[in-house]
């Protein structure tokens, strides 16, 4: 396929009427490859060596972050020889367009590939216009091959079909005009999104293409998509109806066998799904003092599992950043990585392809992880394209909302967080009233929290003042609130499911409002890190027979992230979005003059 064929192919992913499959093997040259000499002796013909070394350079889980991420979200930790830690300002596509085109120099063989979450949970800047800018930026990156993740089923199928295919938004139109005045219609992604494990329930087709080889001067390289499996339980059941997602494992060593059978024997799997270092350093050595000893979590199950004809693993979802090597089933060992998230971070891996056997050699496999910094020049194409929406947006994303004193935190990993606090509290006062829902208290999923609030970005006017480009920021789902009945046994049991059943091997804690506290005890496992009788509502024992009115966003609602028992609420009331009462939070508790001060911590007790 032509290079220009490569930056123009479309997938038809979903029907008006309903969904349909694209299953056909796609084989595409990447555009902008650049020359380099081989490593070993040259052969007969195209003068090239046995073997050649392929450049696969990777990221997840962009989010549409096209400027740089503020305040913690825009760091990673670097891991000093001497043991102390420093951190590096790292993000931005103007940055990272700069770091790849650098990188892929003098590269012959190049493949730029990401593993989900390119969008969905935006920034404004890209999250007013569904994303539109961020697939425009990754045209402009030379994406080659993505597979989806969660975030890319938001909204919906119809609406991945549309970011594939392009085609102007149905409800909003288009955004853009062209010089004659005529609307400019969306063009769509350049590269294919895939979705092995993603099938229709009723036909068990795949939605997307299943698999796609790169393929440059007979050098073929095959690229197997999935997301995680467990989609479905944090994703709204709205944005997946009549979608089934399969086992990773299974679906990944399927479709292995199938580009065997195609004469692919060089397979890469593009895995929504990951892992969780030992260490936050970006540098940390995983293996060490063994392959993979230094990781835990879903990953090492499933490359445990993966078939061995797959000689390496692009993974995301846990947002952490790991360059790793984990035995596959026959004990040999084999590349894992994962570049973080937000693009503060990519993977520069070679893969050394075999021409005689047309298969990766393993052992020759290298893979290191590379800071997005900010102290090379800005890329000038993305900077013209960050501007333009930027005027698109400004109208809308420079009006202030609310005013703060100090930095409002969202420190990863933190069973409390200050962002988190704020969220539930706007939350419990917005459906608190009797004619909105009366609500004694309000939980918030930490997934939900997107970003926290800098009193003082760098370079910015550091006046505390809160754009509502900034809150969406925080809060970019348009979840709507609602009010549910729930009894004091079944808020007991959903404090338990934050530590037990499906999030017992990575917690989710839930955010809870003013008033509400208890005791979270990490001595113990599973649901008995709940201590029961320290759950309290305004200083009163929380009584199981009782029935309490509780705020919550429809997505927990609908027992996402695990908490099923939060589906059986009863007498449901929907109130506003989750970011109008945001706004409405710091329209009636701030002003220049009285600026809203972090919420205090010590809703939950935590024994370590």
């Amino acid at each position: 396929m032509s290079a220009t064929s490569h930056q123009r192919r479309r997938r038809i992913i979903a029907a008006a009427a309903g969904l349909t499959t694209v299953g056909a093997l796609v084989a595409a040259m990447p555009a902008g490859a650049h020359d380099r000499g081989e490593r070993h002796g040259q052969d007969h013909g195209y003068g090239y060596g046995r073997t050649v070394d392929v450049q696969l350079l990777s990221f997840n889980d962009l989010h549409g972050n096209l400027q740089p991420p503020a305040g913690s979200a825009g760091r990673v930790t670097h891991a000093d020889e001497d043991g102390t830690t420093h951190t590096i300002d790292a993000g931005g596509v103007e940055y990272l367009a700069t770091h790849l085109r650098e990188a892929r120099k003098g590269n012959r063989y190049s493949i730029t590939a990401a593993a989900g979450d390119m969008v969905g949970a935006s920034p404004m800047l890209s999250g007013l216009f569904h994303d539109e800018p961020t697939i425009e930026a990754l045209n402009k990156l030379k994406l080659d091959v993505t597979s989806v993740g969660n975030h890319e089923f938001d909204e919906g199928a119809r609406e991945l079909a549309r970011l594939q295919n392009g085609g102007c938004h149905p409800v909003e139109g288009c955004y853009e005009k062209k010089a004659n005045g005529k609307p400019k219609t969306f063009r769509g992604a350049d590269f294919p999104y895939l979705a092995a494990n993603v099938t229709d329930e009723k036909s068990g087709r795949p939605l997307l293409d299943p698999y796609f080889v790169w393929e440059k001067d007979g050098v073929r390289i095959g690229f197997i998509g999935v997301t995680l499996e467990g989609t479905p339980d944090i994703v709204s059941a709205e944005g997946i109806k009549g979608l089934k997602f399969g086992d990773e494992i299974e679906t990944i060593n399927k479709y292995a066998k199938v580009l065997e059978r195609k004469g692919v024997k060089s397979i890469v799997a593009l895995l929504h799904e990951g892992g969780a270092p030992a260490s936050g350093s970006y540098n940390y050595d995983c293996d060490s003092p063994g392959p993979g000893d230094g990781i835990s979590g879903p990953i090492v199950d499933i490359a445990k599992n993966v078939s061995p004809q797959v000689d390496a693993l692009i993974t995301g979802h846990t947002h952490q950043a790991y360059a790793c090597t984990i035995p596959d089933p026959s004990g040999t060992p084999r590349t894992v990585t994962s570049a973080a998230s937000f693009g503060r971070l990519y993977t520069d891996t070679t893969l050394t392809y075999d021409r005689r056997t047309g298969d990766i050699v393993r052992t020759s496999v290298a893979s290191a992880n590379h800071v997005v910094t900010r102290d090379v020049p800005k890329a000038a194409d993305m900077t013209r394209l960050i501007d333009r929406w930027d005027a698109l947006a400004a109208p809308i994303a420079g009006r202030p909302v609310g005013y703060i004193s100090a930095d409002i935190e969202n420190p990863s990993g933190a069973p409390e967080r200050p962002a988190g606090n704020l969220i539930a509290d706007a939350q419990l006062e917005g459906m608190a009233p009797a004619d909105k829902g009366g609500a004694q208290l309000a939980l918030m999923n930490p997934g939900g929290i997107r970003a926290g609030l800098v009193h003082q970005a760098s370079g910015s006017e550091g006046d505390g003042v809160v754009t509502y480009g900034e809150a969406f920021t925080v809060q970019p789902f348009t979840n709507m609130v609602t009010a549910v009945d729930l009894t004091g046994a079944q808020l007991i049991t959903a404090l338990q499911q934050q530590v037990s059943g499906a999030n017992q091997a990575a917690p989710k804690i839930l955010q809870v409002s003013s008033g509400f506290t208890y005791t979270l005890d990490m001595t113990k496992s599973g649901a008995d890190r709940i201590v029961t009788d320290s759950v309290r509502l305004n200083g009163e024992p929380i009584d199981l027979a009782r029935t309490y009115r509780v705020a919550m966003n429809e997505f927990l609602a609908g027992g996402g992230d695990g908490f099923a028992v939060l589906k059986e609420h009863g007498n449901k009331l929907v109130g506003a979005s989750d970011l109008d009462m945001l706004n409405a939070y710091f329209a009636a508790h701030s002003s220049p003059d009285a600026p809203l001060a972090p919420p205090a911590t010590g809703r939950i007790t935590v024994v370590e």
